[in-house]
């Protein structure tokens, strides 16, 4: 069966390659994003594999179905850029990786605080320079601080016992909480507006849904306790950049510490050194010394992309073979 990859970097094509070895399937690796303009390109293709930046809206969908495309196979958990409506109603089935390695992303969640709080990036940039200097750089200790993990899941769980390791106080919200789990590592769930007042970080581990989109945003961050830290590594557009930047200005927040962000498209994954950044807000926000930016690199961990190209490989075999399919990866 003939699979067509896009967006693909030379570790998707590394993994995936070893994934599929002896399975039957022909993988087609290409580089640039899925969309409408290009769909003519899985001619001859029964699955695309796509990634969180492929768009794959109603028109692209026909126009796979026109072409004899049966299943769109999304190498990720998120799958707000799939139209699953429309898939459905042209037959096509959707997969997804619904869970890798929890462990990689929250483990850089908290990763991307440690470096902005006790400034590692810009120390290690000083002594470079033969910079030995310790101006600017004091940070705070984690321990005994209050963290609000927003959504529960694998990765918020994880992420929970982490800062709970440290001797922080967890707080948690979510609408299905995890009593029992909660109960186990002390974390405690409460409101939102009772999390966002009492938390010194504030770390967001939900999907994005019409529901969440810009979560984080001018109200809701004016309720979050004065120089609190915020940690994005879900979805860029649960936070309203541009809030972010006003709340920076002032001081209200103190610290952020993004892997994503809402417009990510065409940036992150990119190597844009050589070329003038068209995105004034993402520049804006590069321009702040309590601001870390990561592209979308939480994933990245061995452990990680094997069980993602493992996971895909498998949903793809039992698709091919008529096997019945894992129901918590099926969205359509």
């Amino acid at each position: 069966m003939r699979v067509a990859f896009y967006d693909t970097k030379p570790y998707d094509r590394d993994y995936f390659s070893k994934a599929a070895e002896g399975s039957g399937l022909k993988p087609e690796f290409h580089e640039f994003r899925l969309g409408a303009a290009n769909a003519a390109s899985a001619e001859g293709a029964s699955v695309v594999c796509v990634f969180v930046n492929d768009k794959v809206d109603r028109e692209c969908l026909g126009l796979l179905a026109g072409r004899g495309v049966r299943m769109v196979a999304l190498r990720c958990a998120g799958f707000n850029n799939v139209d699953l409506d429309a898939a459905r109603e042209l037959g096509i089935s959707v997969v997804r990786v619904p869970a890798y390695s929890p462990h990689s992303v929250a483990e850089h969640a908290v990763a991307l605080l440690l470096t902005l709080n006790r400034k590692i990036h810009r120390a290690y940039n000083r002594v470079r320079e033969m910079n030995f200097s310790l101006g600017g750089l004091v940070g705070f200790d984690l321990y005994g601080k209050t963290v609000g993990i927003v959504g529960t899941g694998k990765i918020g769980r994880v992420a929970a016992q982490i800062f709970r390791g440290f001797g922080c106080e967890v707080l948690a919200c979510d609408p299905f909480p995890q009593t029992e789990w909660a109960e186990r590592h002390s974390v405690r769930y409460v409101e939102m507006d009772a999390l966002l007042s009492a938390a010194d970080v504030v770390s967001l581990h939900l999907p994005l849904n019409p529901a969440t989109a810009h979560l984080l945003n001018a109200d809701t961050i004016s309720r979050m306790k004065r120089g609190a830290y915020l940690v994005n590594t879900s979805r860029g557009k649960l936070v309203d950049s541009v809030a972010v930047i006003s709340a920076l200005k002032s001081g209200h927040l103190g610290g952020v510490a993004l892997d994503v962000y809402e417009e990510e498209e065409g940036v992150f994954f990119e190597d844009l050194s050589e070329s003038p950044m068209q995105d004034d807000v993402l520049s804006r926000l590069l321009t702040f010394p309590n601001v870390l930016v990561t592209s979308h690199q939480a994933f990245l961990t061995e452990e990680a992309l094997t069980a993602i190209a493992e996971t895909t490989v498998d949903s793809l075999l039992r698709f091919l073979e008529g096997r019945e399919a894992v129901p918590e990866r099926v969205l359509a």
